[in-house]
């Protein structure tokens, strides 16, 4: 999905706004500074000028109030999350496709997680909200939803009814920029896209995300057992454990790779929101992450 997400930045060129999730994969952010849309860094709060960033907390659910926020041109938005584990509800949604709608605003929505969302008041697809096929691309992949990181094979949806403020439709513009920049995924990686699509390849699928879920639901067990406020992994493979106050994701991510010996991902690589904020990958065999609760439980007490 990164891939498109790169040439969806290329399509709208420099000139455009965009808004993201803070926290959120470091893609979106990247990409924008790539093309040219931002301005220089700001050293205070470790975010570039000329993005729009909405806040993603504990105290909001993770779920950006965009209202409040200025108006951009292109929103980025992943649900499930990567890094917080949150998964938008379809109330959440509908609201934010409304207002996208209002504002004239393009809703990028990448929905790399989605086959690991169990609640059935999630949508795993932002074109099950009414509208959304008059503001929305969605972008997805094969990565986590069949292990296809390395062979990279995933879609990008655009419909017709998504149109540029000229009336012009967008994915005419989407399809220059992929007839260009791409010559589509090799028939042998197709052939395995097509053998995950088939019944078998769908129940090994469910059986794989299944163990990842299983895998979250023992690291955030864990984490809640050594005191820590610990969100995520629910409809997602990830899970974001919060910080005692005042302490550093990068502080202590060294202090559980010296005590513990676990690898954790530091909240703040994914953007100044992540601060204060660890990240667990259920991305693992069993025998590693049970290994990795024991440690931890033993290693670590909140301080």
């Amino acid at each position: 999905a990164k891939c498109d997400i790169m040439r969806v930045q290329q399509m709208f060129g420099p000139g455009v706004t965009s808004a993201v999730q803070d926290p959120s994969y470091p893609v979106y952010v990247d990409t924008s500074v790539m093309m040219g849309q931002t301005g220089d860094i700001n050293e205070e709060t470790s975010q570039y000028d000329n993005i729009v960033y909405m806040p993603c907390t504990a105290e909001n659910d993770f779920f950006p109030d965009y209202a409040s926020l200025p108006r951009a041109d292109v929103v980025y938005f992943c649900s499930p999350n990567n890094p917080t584990g949150a998964a938008a509800t379809k109330e959440q949604l509908t609201g934010l496709v409304n207002l996208c709608k209002e504002r004239g605003s393009i809703l990028v929505f990448d929905a790399a997680y989605a086959p690991f969302i169990r609640d059935p008041n999630v949508p795993k697809s932002i074109f099950e909200i009414e509208g959304a096929k008059e503001v929305a691309i969605e972008c997805n992949s094969f990565s986590k939803y069949a292990g296809f990181t390395g062979v990279r094979l995933g879609w990008t949806v655009i419909p017709s009814d998504l149109k540029f403020s000229d009336g012009t439709p967008v994915r005419q513009d989407f399809n220059r920029v992929m007839t260009t920049a791409f010559n589509g995924a090799s028939n042998i990686v197709q052939g395995g896209g097509l053998a995950c699509l088939d019944p078998e390849g769908q129940e090994e699928i469910n059986k794989l995300i299944d163990y990842y879920l299983e895998n979250a639901a023992m690291l955030k067990e864990a984490m809640t057992s050594i005191g820590f406020n610990v969100f995520g992994g629910d409809n997602a493979p990830y899970v974001f454990v919060q910080l005692p106050e005042g302490k550093s994701s990068w502080d202590m991510f060294s202090e559980i790779l010296e005590k513990a010996q676990v690898v954790t991902i530091p909240g703040a690589g994914f953007g100044p929101g992540g601060e204060g904020y660890l990240r667990l990958s259920a991305f693992a065999p069993r025998d590693s992450v049970i290994e990795a609760c024991e440690r931890l439980k033993k290693a670590m007490v909140k301080s």
